[in-house]
């Protein structure tokens, strides 16, 4: 019986989740309302061709291109008003990069009592977390100006803690197991 997952945020994580997710009996929604810039396209999986659309069309695009691989798109800003609207499924995956937008996932997901997973990754690059919601607790942002992802000099270690989200959601929908991880450079360990 197929699944339905909604991606929350599809940049640096949940670009790369919904690609590594592309072969699994699942239906994948995918919300995020910004556009692809250029430099996205150094740590995200979106493409040259893609700068300037909004970036789910440009994930939906490449998707149906490269893999054949259908998801439905919702290019809309994530508010308190359209939260009912917006999130569902048989699980939630959370790929926000501020924690306004955490903090409505988070909220929804607890009322409605949906799983979620949370993605989240230090802006150097040093180490990424694959967090359930009942042990995830939203951190502070960084100051304007600290490092980010977008250079493009993390995008393997993006690429792998994006691996471990899909793998979270594989082995949630195998057996209901919620395996978190805990990801630095040098490999990875369950939680």
């Amino acid at each position: 019986m197929t699944k339905n997952i909604t991606v929350v945020g599809v940049g640096a994580l949940g670009s790369h989740v919904v690609q590594f997710l592309r072969s699994e009996d699942v239906a994948i929604r995918a919300i995020d309302f910004d556009r692809v810039e250029q430099k996205n396209v150094y740590s995200q999986f979106h493409s040259k061709p893609g700068v300037g659309k909004k970036k789910v069309a440009s994930l939906a695009q490449s998707m149906q291109m490269l893999f054949g691989a259908k998801i439905k798109t919702i290019s809309h800003k994530l508010s308190k008003d359209n939260q009912d609207a917006l999130l569902g499924g048989d699980l939630v995956i959370d790929c926000l990069d501020n924690a306004t937008s955490r903090s409505l996932v988070q909220e929804w997901v607890r009322k409605h009592n949906v799983p979620c997973l949370h993605g989240a990754l230090a802006p150097d690059g040093s180490f990424g977390r694959v967090v359930w919601d009942e042990n995830f607790a939203i951190d502070s942002e960084g100051e304007p100006g600290s490092a980010t992802c977008e250079s493009g000099e993390f995008l393997p270690f993006i690429a792998i803690t994006s691996a471990y989200l899909a793998r979270a959601a594989q082995e949630f929908f195998l057996d209901n197991r919620r395996v978190g991880y805990e990801v630095s450079p040098s490999g990875a360990t369950k939680t």
